[in-house]
């Protein structure tokens, strides 16, 4: 796992950012930080537990907010992001690999034996709907892949209390009835945004997605 500091400045509150499969900070370097310092944890080919060990007790307010497959693999960490003071999932589950509650296995393991420079394409043209939109990964095929395997095989703890979930209705990566499934068996806030799944084009700052 890598971890970067988006911000440190300190400031009174922190965000942890659990971001998506093969994704960068690019992906949030739009929204205005304001009163947050923010922790990213992206690229999940191997897990460690560096996060226990970081310096975080100093802040007076932590919050969790976690896109895609950083939603699944919040649950590595368990309760430790349970004593956050909010918890925000957005456009994916607890359970990613999930024929009613995530992607479907049969999808999920055909897209890990065949991926390829074309399966990358098409899979940025799904997240933006958008055929000119891109992100610069700046990771090789294998190592895409290797996160897929790596995601496939983790004993996830399912128990993170999430308080808010925020749903893209045009969601097709996880398909949004999926999304919806899972939540509403939750006691999550569920929010329906008008949205493909990328949906940080719908926010301004950091403090839009907690509210």
């Amino acid at each position: 796992m890598n971890y970067k500091w988006l911000r440190k400045k300190p400031m009174k509150n922190l965000i942890v950012f659990m971001n998506g499969w093969g994704m960068n900070k690019t992906v949030v370097q739009k929204l205005s930080f304001k009163d947050y310092d923010v922790l990213m944890v992206n690229d999940y080919r191997e897990y460690d537990d560096k996060l226990y060990r970081m310096r975080l007790s100093g802040y007076q307010k932590k919050y969790l907010i976690a896109w895609s497959m950083g939603v699944y693999v919040s649950g590595l960490f368990g309760e430790f992001f349970n004593d956050f003071d909010k918890k925000v999932a957005i456009a994916g589950t607890q359970k990613i690999i999930d024929d009613e509650f995530g992607i479907p296995k049969k999808i999920y393991n055909y897209t890990i034996k065949h991926f390829d420079e074309e399966s990358m394409n098409k899979f940025f043209k799904n997240i933006f709907l958008d055929d000119k939109k891109t992100f610069k990964t700046r990771k090789t095929i294998q190592e895409l892949q290797d996160e897929l395997i790596a995601i496939k095989n983790y004993d996830i703890d399912y128990g993170i209390r999430y308080d808010k979930a925020i749903i893209p209705t045009q969601d097709i990566i996880i398909p949004y009835k999926n999304q919806l499934n899972y939540w509403k068996k939750t006691s999550a806030q569920i929010m329906e945004i008008d949205s493909p799944h990328y949906v940080f084009d719908n926010f301004k700052r950091w403090q839009d997605i907690l509210c």
